[in-house]
């Protein structure tokens, strides 16, 4: 997980009792962008922006998930540079996203999801993907004229506050939502 806020004090809002009155981090997982929040261990210091592991060893306990309402403004503030982080380190499965995305229905492209992207963006990235696969986010940016990790942070920032029809990425909150587990077919392929 990739730390978005550090409250040494805990956090006196949090609807949880047991985190208003001790250490509490809240940060967003690394490879499924799960929102969560955990106590550090004693006398363990954690900076924010900072990668910490989940599984042992960890300088964390008691981790559990949240929502993104649940986070402080803090976190919130912090969120699109940790998802800079985590897209830059997994850049070859999220560039996998612009090779193998497909159409969702008659009308609709899971690219034109992507915000920016509209029809002729779409075609475009269709044509130059058919010539050649792309390779990289810099790939991208020069075939395409687009900034990937720009439009993913936006769309991944769209999908953790929810109220989508359709969800890329993240699994939705709302029952009646379309889920269209892009990251469970990246993860699937490429690792």
């Amino acid at each position: 997980m990739v730390v978005l806020d550090y409250m040494e004090l805990g956090n006196p809002s949090d609807r949880h009792f047991e985190h208003r009155n001790q250490p509490l981090v809240q940060g967003v997982g690394t490879k499924y962008f799960t929102l969560l929040e955990a106590n550090p261990l004693p006398a363990v210091r954690i900076d924010i922006l900072e990668k910490v592991e989940l599984g042992y060893p960890s300088k964390v306990k008691r981790v559990m998930q949240i929502y993104y309402d649940d986070l402080t403004s803090m976190a919130k503030a912090n969120l699109p540079e940790a998802l800079k982080m985590i897209l830059n380190e997994n850049e070859r499965v999220f560039v996998e996203f612009f090779n193998i995305a497909d159409p969702v229905n008659i009308r609709l492209h899971a690219l034109e999801l992507l915000p920016g992207i509209g029809k002729k963006t779409m075609r475009l990235i269709l044509d130059e993907r058919a010539t050649r696969r792309f390779e990289s986010f810099e790939d991208i940016k020069q075939r395409v004229k687009v900034e990937p990790v720009k439009i993913l942070i936006e769309r991944l920032l769209k999908e953790f506050v929810g109220g989508e029809k359709y969800y890329l990425f993240l699994k939705p909150k709302e029952k009646d939502a379309i889920y269209l587990r892009y990251l469970e077919r990246l993860y699937g392929e490429i690792l």
